[in-house]
């Protein structure tokens, strides 16, 4: 199911050098935007080309995405826009979770290897309870706030950050929100078993919305995964660790996609 009549950007954000590129697709997570994978693209392999999205739920918002109940359309309208078609996704936060999902409905076969950043995943619907869910709502602006933290020049004061993370999580609202719970809780029924291209899982072990636990699960969930847990990093391991986090996709690329 797609939505064309909302908009999805795709843009070429780095050819490769080579005849025969790998096609990479960049999907940003919630109130993100394509400019998240910045300090990622310079670090990635020159055999990449590199396809950055923006989505529907991109950082300046876009009226009306989260009154759709399913939002994945919107992954594969991106999908669909990349020439030839992408053969890895690195998908983050809540597009990881969208990711996730097409890729257990069988809905890309043609994509060869995923990397997942900073995914939310809970292997049992006991994993969840009251404590959870008041946890993610009443800190979500927590959880906006580290995004314009990593990104916010050091001349901007901490009362005027939080005056922005404020701001987002009104554009967000709480429809999408509660698309971003509802992904979250789907995940015990994802059919994972059925998900056997090569996956990374990349988390931090100072995420304060995607635990360590839930990359640690995720990666034991996938018949073909590796899991790394960056020290030090929060739920932007691509902004606050690039070259860590560069090694980690450039050394999974160049011996995890089949030919």
């Amino acid at each position: 199911m797609t939505y064309h009549e909302d908009p999805v950007r795709v843009t070429l954000a780095r050819p490769a050098e080579s005849s025969a590129p790998l096609r990479v697709l960049m999907l940003h997570g919630l109130a993100g935007s394509a400019s998240s994978w910045r300090e990622f693209g310079p670090l990635a392999d020159s055999g990449c080309e590199l396809w950055a999205a923006d989505l529907p739920w991109r950082g300046e918002g876009f009226g009306g995405w989260a009154q759709r109940h399913d939002a994945s359309g919107w992954v594969l309208d991106a999908v669909a826009a990349v020439p030839g078609g992408p053969d890895v996704v690195i998908a983050h936060s809540f597009s990881a979770n969208m990711m996730l999902t097409l890729l257990a409905q069988h809905a890309v076969p043609a994509v060869r290897a995923a990397v997942f950043v900073a995914p939310f995943y809970r292997p049992a619907v006991e994993d969840f309870d009251w404590q959870t869910i008041s946890y993610y709502l009443n800190n979500f602006h927590e959880i906006l706030l580290e995004g314009i933290k990593v990104r916010a020049n050091s001349r901007v004061r901490p009362d005027v950050q939080l005056d922005m993370a404020l701001k987002v999580r009104e554009r967000v609202g709480p429809c999408g929100w509660t698309r971003f719970f509802d992904a979250y809780l789907q995940t015990p029924t994802l059919s994972l078993d059925d998900v056997t291209i090569p996956c990374l899982v990349v988390g931090g072990d100072q995420d304060p919305a995607s635990f360590p636990a839930d990359s640690l699960l995720l990666a034991a969930a996938l018949p073909r995964a590796e899991v790394h847990v960056l020290p030090g990093s929060g739920h932007f391991p691509m902004v606050q660790h690039p070259r860590e986090f560069a090694g980690l996709v450039n050394s999974f690329l160049s011996i995890g996609v089949p030919g």
